[in-house]
């Protein structure tokens, strides 16, 4: 077993075994809180030794101290406990689903829990769920069998966002959605309503929560190893990331983005294509392409392009854009290794999304010509902006087919399925290459705040017209979209990026459709 440890001064061998009882856990994950303290030192140690304290007493009062031990760890998680006081195991990924955990029965009907599948077997594997905790009373046990819940007598305590759950129930971090739609015109979103301030703000201490006390990794030379990196298109989310990571960094630590682009063979073809017709009309030539099939990525404009704005408003920090290239020949090399990564996902869409990570999570690439390897251990997304600020194309399309109750639904559907956004997938590839991701935007302190919001706080649709002209001039170009993280941008002075479209991995690095124009994301892999 590989370990990957960033938290405390001494890495601790999993499973962990109390010799006491011998009880035994395997934790993968980051408790940034215990019951509203921040954890300092090994998280590991305080979460066993959380459920050992869970585990000793009765086993009716066990199970309720369980639930209420989940419910007081806040950051991503996947964990197996086992409980040997009472012969129980326990399973469990967060409520959010940031860290990778699946399960699958043997021939011989033995149950498996891993990380990743164990592609040596003919074991079919599933995504754990994030209902709940997974409990296996062993005494309880029924005998072999195919099916796992016939098998195994399953039971889960679910997550609950009643403020006293019932007994067996545990607290949910996440609390109901704000559901209310407004009675007239909201006013305009401005850079000093206090929602965006506060935004500002709240953004700002999740992101240090990560980035903070990062140990050094090894070979570290202060003020030029870098401790972290952004995954980064230039995009709104990413970049806000990264601004605000100036703030919270020692200014002489540099900054990796790590920018991916693709050697698309069908896009290539059609330039080339598009080219030679212009060339045999009597057209006026117009400006040169681009000469980089890379530079030519929508990913890859935008990157650069965020990156001198970076470099403009934050001359004093080292901005490394890490250009990643990837031909489609290496693309072909590594494939079988995403697909194993990315397994029991398997349609066209997993795979163009998972080679985008994979890569860009690879670090691997250059700056101004030269070859580069980051050095970071932590990496950072974007990822949950769109869903919790309406940040997708379908937002607008349900405010304009049903006004404010649409968009409140659609939102609300987002939300409720941020715990099946695929994030084991994410995270079984991400860290292939010994990197952690980190999530701000789906700290739980956080989600919290922001669904408690009214929509119109979040986003600029159907609000006020400007009453001034310099208020016009201030917000134009900015998209109804995350219209507060774009103010928040604004106020930090990245006016290019507040005003950056919406435009989804795998179109941006061009991982999409290598090979055919017609297929579609749904379509299973051959």
């Amino acid at each position: 077993m590989e370990l990957l440890s960033l938290r405390g001064n001494h890495v601790y061998r999993q499973p962990l075994v109390d010799p006491a009882t011998q009880s035994v856990l395997c934790w993968n994950g980051e408790a940034w809180k215990i019951a509203n303290e921040l954890v300092s030192g090994n998280d590991t140690e305080h979460v066993f030794d959380l459920f050992l304290s869970s585990a000793n007493s009765n086993a009716h009062q066990a199970i309720g101290r369980m639930a209420g031990a989940v419910a007081s760890i806040s950051g991503p998680f996947a964990f197996v406990f086992y409980d040997a006081v009472h012969a129980r195991l326990f399973y469990s990924r967060d409520c959010l689903g940031r860290r990778s955990l699946l399960q699958g029965v043997d021939e011989d009907g033995s149950l498996k829990i891993c990380s990743l599948c164990d592609g040596s077997s003919s074991t079919h594997f599933q995504e754990v769920g994030c209902e709940g905790v997974y409990m296996i009373d062993l005494k309880a046990q029924r005998g072999p069998s195919v099916d796992s819940t016939e098998a195994y007598k399953i039971t889960i305590l679910p997550w609950s966002s009643d403020p006293l759950p019932k007994a067996g129930h545990i607290k949910n971090p996440i609390p109901p959605m704000n559901m209310s739609v407004p009675q007239e015109q909201p006013p305009l979103l401005g850079l000093e309503t206090p929602f965006v301030q506060e935004l500002q703000s709240r953004l700002h201490q999740s992101l240090a929560l990560r980035i903070k006390n990062v140990p050094e990794p090894p070979g570290y030379i202060q003020g030029q190893s870098a401790k972290i990196a952004v995954l980064f298109s230039g995009g709104l989310d990413c970049s806000l990331l990264a601004r605000l990571s100036h703030d919270i960094l020692p200014v002489n630590e540099p900054i990796d983005l790590l920018n991916v682009a693709f050697e698309n063979p069908r896009v290539a073809a059609a330039a080339v294509a598009n080219l030679k017709q212009r060339n045999s009309s009597s057209t006026p030539p117009s400006l040169p392409e681009p000469t980089s099939i890379y530079e030519a990525c929508p990913d890859r404009i935008t990157g650069r392009s965020a990156h001198a704005e970076l470099q403009r408003r934050c001359p004093g920090r080292t901005w490394r854009f890490v250009a990643i290239d990837v031909p489609y020949t290496e693309t072909l090399a590594h494939r079988d290794s995403v697909k194993r990564l990315m397994r029991p996902h398997n349609t066209e869409m997993d795979l163009s999304i998972a080679c985008a990570l994979y890569f860009a999570s690879r670090g691997q690439g250059t700056i101004s010509a030269s070859s580069y390897i980051t050095t970071a251990r932590v990496l950072l997304s974007g990822l949950g902006a769109d869903e919790l600020f309406a940040g997708y194309g379908r937002h607008g399309v349900a405010f304009a087919r049903a006004g404010f109750p649409g968009l409140v639904s659609e939102i609300h559907l987002d939300v409720s399925r941020l715990g099946q956004r695929n994030l084991g997938r994410d995270d079984r590839v991400l860290s292939h290459w010994g990197r952690e991701t980190r999530f701000p935007y789906l700290d739980e302190d956080f989600v919290g705040w922001v669904l408690r919001a009214p929509v119109w706080e979040k986003c600029g649709f159907g609000l006020a017209v400007p009453e001034s002209e310099a208020e016009a001039q201030t917000l134009a170009g900015v998209d109804a979209e995350k219209m507060a993280l774009r103010l928040v941008a604004l106020r930090l002075g990245l006016g290019s990026i507040a005003r950056e479209k919406k435009r989804a991995i795998q179109f941006g690095a061009r991982t999409a459709k290598m090979e055919k124009g017609k297929t579609k994301g749904t379509d299973a892999l051959s």
